[in-house]
């Protein structure tokens, strides 16, 4: 899963990135700017041009602090639901409210502890994970519905009164002519039609075959 660090320091980048890879995490970006984070999620558009999974943003940087990257972010549609951690210097929890109203899932404070971090990280990849997982569902059972919404439209249902002859038991159809009762069904439903005998015809049919 693709994790994307926002942070105006080199070395921080270094050292997210090394405790990141020694864990297992491959796919990792780095910018150095809200405005860079914005374009790699392409907050412009309608749809993400990268898939991330994780955003590990830096609280104080120029320009678009992170609190502010993190809000503009989380009002997007096609990104809301990519969980944001906030990385702050310990002089910079008074700002961790606001970042929580600004849709963060956590925080984790400078000097970065590297259990701490692939804790969060865990916590959080396990979570975009869930979600992904169950618009997908979602997506399916939509889709199938749709199907089976179009399904019911397309089955011939019978209704209303059918004149039926009370001795032959053929049906007049609305031309006004005397159909079989399975020639008259075939046309006005999808159910098809094989022919026996039930045993009272049997007995009647053949009353010298039919043992009892």
């Amino acid at each position: 899963m693709a994790i994307l660090i926002v942070d105006d320091s080199p070395d921080q980048h270094l050292l997210l990135r090394s405790i990141l890879t020694k864990a297992g995490h491959a796919d990792i970006l780095a910018v150095d700017s809200a405005h860079a984070a914005f374009a790699t999620l392409n907050l412009a558009g309608e749809r993400a041009s990268t898939k991330i999974d994780l955003i590990l943003m830096d609280v104080l940087m120029p320009e678009i602090d992170g609190v502010s990257a993190c809000r503009q972010i989380k009002q997007k549609d096609h990104l809301r639901d990519i969980p944001v951690i906030m990385v702050t210097a310990k002089n910079d929890l008074s700002n961790l409210k606001e970042a929580f109203s600004a849709g963060a899932m956590d925080y984790i404070n400078k000097p970065v502890n590297g259990v701490e971090l692939l804790a969060r990280v865990a916590s959080a990849l396990t979570l975009k994970n869930e979600m992904d997982c169950r618009k997908e569902r979602e997506v399916e059972l939509r889709r199938s519905n749709d199907e089976l919404q179009r399904a019911l439209k397309e089955v011939k249902v019978l209704r209303g009164l059918i004149p039926i002859c009370a001795s032959c038991k053929k049906i007049r159809n609305d031309g006004g002519f005397w159909q079989q009762l399975e020639e008259y069904l075939g046309e006005h439903s999808e159910a098809e039609f094989s022919h026996g005998l039930c045993q009272p015809c049997i007995k009647k049919l053949y009353p010298g075959v039919y043992q009892d």
